[in-house]
């Protein structure tokens, strides 16, 4: 199956080749666009509508649809009726707009996580990428009122950080990244900090539980979505592949041999990967599994952390099963599920395109087996789901999928693109403060100069935002931030009306029923029934009587 890489409704095209989610299969920071999503960081909810209006007519080419996948789900569209009215409203049609539909969503067992939209970041880690745009990530994030994920290894490979007797005693990069989101965090959304083998040697529970407190939710981590073994990043630098092999990483290949050595001296070694191990190693059974998890669990709420999650990779369903029934023994607070296929970081490129199970199939099994445990009598630990996930019509039919279960959609790729944009924005017009933001461009491509040379004029979103938070505080707000504003209405106008055309006004009213399959190899593998059975017997009795 290959995607389109052009949309001529909306006037976007991809640089690269597309992947499901309408992203590049490589995503640049660097790139001067015009895929669906880049282009929505700056128009905001004008790209939910066909271009150059009064002109033209629009037809949709997506009617047949291949394969097993989340295009091969449509939404269903009811013609009476009106649920989940929130705010006092009512069924008149003067309160039943698209505009009243209550997105606000929440996680959580004792304690309740709330977010303006159904939506979080994945984890965005030890990356250069995710260093450098981090001010743009995080303050958008806090704004928008969703969660952020800090990823693995951030405090471990930190060269300013400071260890004692193997414990993390300072990590100013840690700081940076949850002091920056928290500058706007108004109570709506959370940061996110994970933990994985590497992290959990190194005592960046202890540290953050200590300095940050209960303000802060600790995440465990089994495997990515990506890649079946230990997270990556690629270093250039000898001196810094040496520093983290002392850390204690696996730096491949190995900077202290001298061959190694004298090929990086001579050019044909450019740079070493930096691995994190396997976890769980030493265990032989799910039952081990189970008691190191609960033990772990355990000792993290001692430390005083309120809030745990777990994120679990596109394992098999062994591993699928272990992790929503642990997490929900064990009161989490979430867990997120990740399909295979993209990876924010140095994911080998060929162990993206053949590991592990892809979204939707994954996503629909753990529908499944939530459903045993309730079945049982057993409360089932909030889910949010990831993987090849960019649109609005992504984020209703994930949770569609996964409801009542499913609470949020983790975006990874597609969250990052406003802060490599805005920030490239800012760099152009700011020539001054290009190496701070890390920007790429010298000059503004044409297509952006169409729309305007200042920021008033590039983001839809900017006058919004400065209602918001004022024309004083707009001032500090990096542009990759105004461009995660100007993201976050279109996706959230667009879920607005996807959910008032199957007459539901709250996104918590989202339900199974308002999905269908558009072939019978999904309507087999997602138990969704097939589009023309979906209500067949209900109209067969409008005709019969």
């Amino acid at each position: 199956m290959q995607w389109t890489k052009s949309n001529d409704v909306l006037g976007t095209t991809n640089r690269g080749n597309a992947a499901e989610s309408g992203l590049c299969t490589l995503c640049r920071a660097d790139c001067a666009g015009r895929c669906e999503t880049w282009a929505s960081c700056l128009r905001g909810r004008q790209m939910l509508y066909p271009r150059d209006f009064g002109l033209v007519t629009a037809g949709s080419a997506n009617t047949t649809h291949l394969g097993v996948n989340y295009n091969a789900l449509r939404i269903q569209g009811y013609n009476y009726g009106a649920r989940g009215l929130t705010n006092g409203h009512t069924n008149n049609p003067d309160h039943c707009l698209f505009t009243n539909v209550d997105l606000e969503s929440s996680f959580g067992n004792e304690i309740k996580t709330k977010a303006r939209l159904p939506l979080m970041t994945g984890a965005l880690g030890s990356t250069f990428v995710a260093a450098k745009y981090w001010d743009s990530f995080a303050v958008g994030c806090a704004l928008v009122g969703i969660p952020i994920v800090v990823g693995e290894n951030v405090a471990g490979i930190d060269r300013d950080s400071k260890m004692t007797k193997g414990k993390i005693k300072q990590s100013p990069e840690l700081d940076r990244r949850i002091e920056t989101y928290m500058r706007y965090h108004d109570g709506y959304g959370a940061i996110i900090v994970q933990l994985n083998v590497e992290d959990a040697r190194n005592g960046v529970a202890e540290y953050v539980v200590d300095k940050f407190g209960d303000k802060v939710i600790i995440e465990l981590k089994w495997g990515q979505g990506a890649k079946n073994i230990g997270g990556e990043i690629e270093v250039n630098n000898l001196d810094y592949a040496l520093f983290l092999k002392k850390r204690g990483y696996l730096v491949d290949p190995d900077p202290e041999r001298p061959e190694v050595r004298d090929a990086f001296a001579a050019g044909g070694i450019k740079g070493f990967a930096r691995h994190s191990r396997l976890g769980y190693t030493d265990l032989d059974s799910a039952e081990a599994v189970r008691e190191n998890f609960m033990s772990t669990v355990d000792y993290l709420r001692k430390l005083g952390f309120g809030r745990i999650s777990l994120k679990t990779g596109s394992y098999g369903m062994e591993a699928l099963a272990m992790a929503i029934r642990y997490a929900s023994d064990a009161g989490l607070d979430l867990l997120t599920i990740d399909g295979s296929g993209g990876g924010t970081g140095m994911s080998p490129w060929n162990m993206m395109e053949t590991w592990g199970v892809p979204s939707i199939l994954l996503h629909s099994k753990a529908y499944e087996y939530a459903t045993i445990l309730a079945s049982r009598g057993k409360k089932v630990v909030d889910l949010s789901f990831a993987g090849s996930l960019a649109r609005e019509d992504h984020i209703f039919k994930a949770l569609a999928l996964g409801a009542p279960f499913v609470k949020f959609v983790c975006m990874g790729r597609a969250l990052m693109i406003p802060g490599f944009l805005g920030s490239n924005i800012e760099g152009a017009l700011h020539p001054e403060r290009r190496e701070k933001v890390h920007g790429n461009w010298e000059t503004l491509p044409k297509h952006i100069k169409d729309l305007g040379e200042s920021p008033e004029q590039i983001f839809a979103g900017y006058s919004s935002l400065k209602k918001k938070i004022g024309a004083k505080e707009i001032k500090k707000v990096p542009y990759g931030a105004i461009a995660a504003w100007t993201l976050a209405d279109k996706l959230g106008a667009g879920l607005q009306q996807l959910l008032a055309g199957v007459r539901k006004f709250s996104v918590s009213d989202i339900r199974r029923e308002d999905i269908a399959s558009a072939n019978r190899e999904t309507a087999r593998e997602t138990g969704v029934p097939f589009i023309t059975e979906v209500q067949d017997e209900t109209a067969r009795k409008i005709l019969s009587c």
